[in-house]
């Protein structure tokens, strides 16, 4: 196109050469074929620290056995037994997992099935197909039309760390039991 000298086409010598350099790259390492252009750094992640929105995921056909701890949001569509620690993270319990195991997390949302203890600094949430055999201890719940829970829920308000909203007192508290100060006097 840019050569002036002939316009005529262009002959198979080229076509062989296409065919010669594909044949000749198929030999080479895919490493060596883009030697020289070089890696870009933005592609390598520090070891240790999650990108802001990063989710780990535990497929369907995978099976956990012992304990699980990190520091980034994880969701689990397999089956694990054991303990789950995800201090300040999320953990999103999918619709075909079923875990036997107590979890510790800042936020848990089951759509799955768990049997154990769920601890949560902000919330837990059961959708309407989960299912959760176990003790709740968290800052706020909800548990839609459609799931089953069985257990005992505690509600603590000092997990959720800076929240300004002022709840209304539950209809029914549990009294704690606790020893009167003078009574604890003429015992000892």
């Amino acid at each position: 196109m840019w050569n002036k000298k002939t316009d005529a086409p262009q002959t198979t010598k080229p076509a062989t050469q296409s065919n010669q350099d594909s044949s000749s790259r198929s030999s080479i390492p895919a490493s060596a074929v883009g030697e020289g252009t070089g890696m870009s750094s933005d592609a390598i992640r520090p070891v240790g620290t999650a990108p802001a929105g990063a989710v780990a995921r535990l497929g369907a056909s995978l099976h956990v056995k012992g304990e699980i701890t990190g520091n980034e949001d994880l969701h689990i569509d397999g089956s694990v037994e054991g303990l789950i620690q995800l201090e300040e993270r999320k953990l999103t319990v999918g619709v075909s997992a079923k875990l036997t195991a107590d979890v510790v997390a800042r936020e848990v949302v089951v759509y799955g099935s768990v049997k154990g203890n769920l601890r949560a600094k902000d919330r837990i949430e059961i959708k309407k197909d989960g299912s959760v055999v176990g003790d709740l201890t968290t800052a706020r719940i909800m548990i839609e039309d459609g799931a089953y829970f069985k257990g005992a829920i505690e509600i603590d308000r000092a997990g959720a760390e800076g929240e300004s909203r002022d709840f209304a007192k539950p209809a029914f508290v549990r009294p704690a039991v606790a020893t009167p100060p003078h009574a604890a006097k003429t015992a000892s």
